[in-house]
């Protein structure tokens, strides 16, 4: 063929395929191959069986072939076939082969005739085939038959287009001879994809069937509906020769013989016929394949790069090295101590856009929900004052007091610091699922490795587990730091004459007003009958609450006064998946129109949270269980002034203490976590997690591969070194092979002379021969030149591309009006008028009409 390098590329493009399809994922590379396309029994297995030389194709009536067939044909001494869903499995036997085909189609497509596009990879080694790489794909039909479904057709029609629509997929156009060309369905769904007709080899089938006194040689010689790489007519068996299991090397034989002996076919015979079309595919698609060659080079080295980060880690570990394990396993320590920090302390590598999570997760849990459990455990206003005015009742005694008791201040503020315990606890169990939760998405780059991730997580966990403990108790400490001293020294202390003069009414203290403390959506949950819930913009600042139409608040719908009001824990509707919080009075006025309470809705409970501490700083805060009615004794209820000027001055220290010990325990806890916890796993996991693994057990336990990674990188290795071995061989084809042209386009406008409609068969005898031509001279012409190689079939006697005229000297002189140099127009053709190219060097010009081509 003149390109012996280039008969590697078809055996490396089939181990592409085999890689690809193994791995089960959709490649980018469009890899050269030929789809064989045409209606129901045209003769398509028929032929691709010939090519073989064995009886292997599932055979029938109706549709047949289901399944898109990828068969790979290697020349080899020894002949066999190989299924890619049968790794390890030799087929011998043919007749094996066509069962498995067949138990393959009804395993996905059922036994009623249906269809799939998930191809079956089969690949025949044999001494009788050349490299080549064909997918036999379902023939076109109208009608469904059975239990097909009624859109067969299209069904059919758009798995060929997921084939035949690629740039780098040749057309084998099947025809059968005893049917119209011009009905041709592998013809037209051919040139809808390939107008130009670049990509598109004619075959043209049951040649023997065609009626008596007709005959196919207008197609053939590419004269009737013109193709650029031509048509190529091959006899297949008849169904009494496969029923009589009639051998294949007997068919081709016999095939050879017809053409050797039809008066219409004889003078072409060394250029149809099986043989002739198995060498014809194999050297357009090598051919096709070395014009394919820079696209191809350049996809497989973006392939090869996006391949090379997941190979990376492949690299440095083989599984019997123990000095490739150490590295694997310190490499991966490390890489999750890196991970483990950069999730915690943020970082611009695969930034989460759709979730808040690790670091900033803890920092929500440290400034919202942290602060908002301390203002749930506020004290009760009405419980308060009771319980300082049984303390001051208590520490007199039968006494009646004069001044006001120091030691009843301290035992209320006692009693209200024991009372943080709880929101402190709560937030270290926060973060200690939070660090759990980081922990186990950090673990799952260790997938590949099982044992080794349950390790590592068991091991960081119970770490941060006995963390945890230690934590809780330095919160403990806190607290009993807080309750050992009460400091009514601090800078911030009001002190008894100023808790005298205060009253009450300003003991919250707000931010700046009109500062925006947030904005956002919320949806504002009305029944139905009031018009039902709305999403609405809200912007909370220190003064007021206030909703608009949308976020260019232009148009505002409402503004709500923060005076007296308070937040309500609503339960979620059954009829919608919102959580929701109320907002309400305390002194039972309309809140909204004639609503005594609104409700407001948002998607997570997460953005609850996020609002109500946003409320908080706005000094609106929860509402608190009230005291029921019969724990409410009569005495105190009805106090003497005296001593309510005792319990409303001790109620003004209380609230002034307890706000410095809520700020301190506020700054103190996200630094005792962060300093026992967080800081001290990120030590551990750097420092001691290494060590811990050793002694948890085997080193070649840890790092067993699980079967899906292995699995998963041999075959992610083997498609690397495929495409690493692909552009080596491409790059020493491409400086070492001659590169040929592309058929050029085929000019049949000399043909439309006559508007009458040509017939596709002419008789072969009876009739008067043509103007022209000799009479009876039906064989090849002695002296006639050969054909070229690279363009195996083109029209035998049609006139040369007028955009490359030859110069070659006919034997038989051409008639007068035809000039011999197509450059230049006699004197006597007005310029416009379509001239007759030359002739065929050794033949007379035969002028047919015909109709018009389908690549117009």
């Amino acid at each position: 063929m003149g390109n012996r390098g280039m008969e590697d590329l078809i055996p490396l493009i089939n181990k592409l395929q085999d890689a690809f399809s193994s791995i089960g994922q959709s490649c980018n590379l469009e890899l050269p191959q030929i789809a064989v396309v045409g209606g129901q029994s045209a003769g398509k297995s028929s032929v691709l069986e010939n090519f073989v030389g064995r009886d292997f194709l599932p055979r029938g009536s109706g549709i047949v072939t289901r399944r898109p067939l990828i068969l790979q044909l290697v020349n080899s001494k020894a002949e066999y076939a190989e299924f890619l869903h049968c790794k390890g499995r030799k087929f011998v036997d043919f007749d094996e082969v066509r069962m498995e085909i067949e138990a393959e189609t009804d395993r996905i497509t059922g036994s009623n005739k249906g269809i799939s596009a998930v191809p079956i990879n089969l690949r025949v080694y044999s001494p009788n085939v050349l490299n080549l790489t064909l997918i036999d794909l379902p023939g076109m039909t109208k009608v469904a038959v059975g239990d097909q479904p009624q859109d067969i057709e299209y069904q059919i029609r758009d798995m060929l287009m997921q084939f035949i629509s690629k740039e780098n997929c040749l057309i084998l156009a099947v025809t059968p001879a005893n049917m119209d060309l011009a009905n041709s369905d592998a013809l037209k769904i051919s040139k809808e994809v390939d107008a130009q007709g670049l990509r598109t080899i004619g075959v043209i089938t049951k040649l023997d069937l065609m009626d008596e006194g007709t005959d196919a040689r207008d197609i053939l010689e590419n004269k009737l509906l013109p193709l650029r790489r031509g048509y190529i007519g091959v006899v297949n068996r008849s169904q009494k020769d496969i029923d009589g299991r009639k051998d294949i090397r007997a068919a081709l034989a016999a095939e050879r013989k017809f053409f050797l002996s039809h008066p219409a076919y004889r003078h072409m015979a060394e250029r149809m016929g099986t043989p002739y079309l198995q060498k014809t595919l194999n050297q357009q698609l090598t051919n096709h394949i070395r014009d394919t060659l820079p696209a191809l080079r350049s996809k497989l080295q973006s392939q090869l790069l996006s391949l090379e980060k997941e190979v990376e880690e492949y690299k440095n570990f083989k599984p019997d090295d123990p000095a490739r394990k150490t590295k694997a396993l310190l490499q991966m320590v490390q890489q999750f101590g890196v991970d483990f920090e950069k999730r915690i302390e943020g970082s611009g590598d695969q930034v989460d856009t759709l979730e808040l999570s690790g670091g900033a997760r803890i920092n929500r849990i440290f400034h919202e929900r942290f602060p908002f459990e301390l203002v749930k455990m506020e004290f009760d206003e009405k419980e308060l004052r009771r319980e300082i005015s049984y303390a001051i009742k208590n520490i007199h005694g039968v006494r009646t007091g004069l001044f006001t008791p120091d030691l009843a201040f301290e035992a209320i503020v006692k009693q209200q610091i024991v009372k943080l315990k709880e929101p402190c606890l709560k937030c270290v169990d926060l973060v200690v699922s939070e660090l759990a939760t980081l922990i186990h998405k950090g673990t799952e780059k260790l997938n590949s490795y099982p044992r080794l991730r349950e390790e590592t997580e068991r091991i960081v966990t119970t770490h941060v587990r006995e963390r945890e403990s230690k934590t809780k108790e330095q919160v403990m400490l806190l607290i009993d730091i807080e309750l050992s001293y009460i400091n009514t020294n601090h800078e911030d202390f009001i002190g008894f004459a100023n808790a005298q003069q205060r009253s009450a009414a300003v003991t919250k203290k707000r931010a700046v007003p009109n500062q925006v403390i947030r904005r956002g959506w919320l949806t504002i949950n009305i029944s139905i009958m009031k018009g039902g819930s709305k999403d609405y913009w809200f912007v909370l600042t220190a003064e007021s609450l206030s909703w608009y139409k949308d976020e260019e608040e232009k148009e505002k719908k409402f503004m709500l006064p923060l005076d007296n009001l308070k937040l309500r824990d609503v339960e979620k509707s059954f009829m919608s998946n919102k959580h929701t919080f109320g907002i309400f009075n305390t002194e039972q006025r309309n809140v909204y129109k004639d609503l005594r309470q609104i409700e407001l809705a948002c998607a997570t409970q997460e953005d609850v949270d996020s609002w109500k501490a946003s409320f908080l700083r706005a000094g609106v805060y929860p509402e608190k269980d009230q005291v029921e009615n019969g724990d409410v004794s009569a005495d105190s209820l009805s106090m003497d002034p005296q001593l309510e000027r005792q319990v409303e001055t001790i109620r003004n220290l209380v609230d002034s203490y307890i706000s410095i010990v809520n700020k301190s325990i506020r700054d103190l806890m996200p630094k005792t976590i962060m300093h026992l916890m967080i800081n001290s796993a990120k030590e551990f996991i750097y420092s001691e997690l290494l060590a811990y693994l050793y002694s948890s057990g085997d080193q070649n336990s840890l790092m067993e591969e699980s079967a899906e990674q292995e699995q998963r990188r041999d075959e992610m290795l083997r498609m690397y070194n495929a495409l690493k071995e692909a552009l080596k061989i491409i790059g020493d084809i491409s400086t070492s092979t001659i590169t040929t042209p592309v058929p050029a386009p085929v000019d049949d406008t000399w043909i439309h002379t006559d508007p009458s409609p040509p017939s596709q068969r002419k008789p072969s005898g009876g009739s008067a021969p043509p103007p022209g031509r000799p009479p009876a001279v039906r064989g090849p012409t002695p002296g006639a030149p050969a054909q070229p190689p690279l363009n195996p079939s083109p029209a035998f006697g049609a006139p040369p591309v007028p955009s490359r005229p030859t110069t070659l000297e006919p034997a038989v002189a051409p008639p007068p009006q035809v000039p011999s140099r197509p450059a230049r127009v006699p004197p006597t053709v007005p310029p416009g008028i379509p001239r007759r190219p030359p002739a065929a060097p050794n033949r007379p010009t035969i002028i047919r009409p015909t109709e018009p081509s389908l690549l117009d």
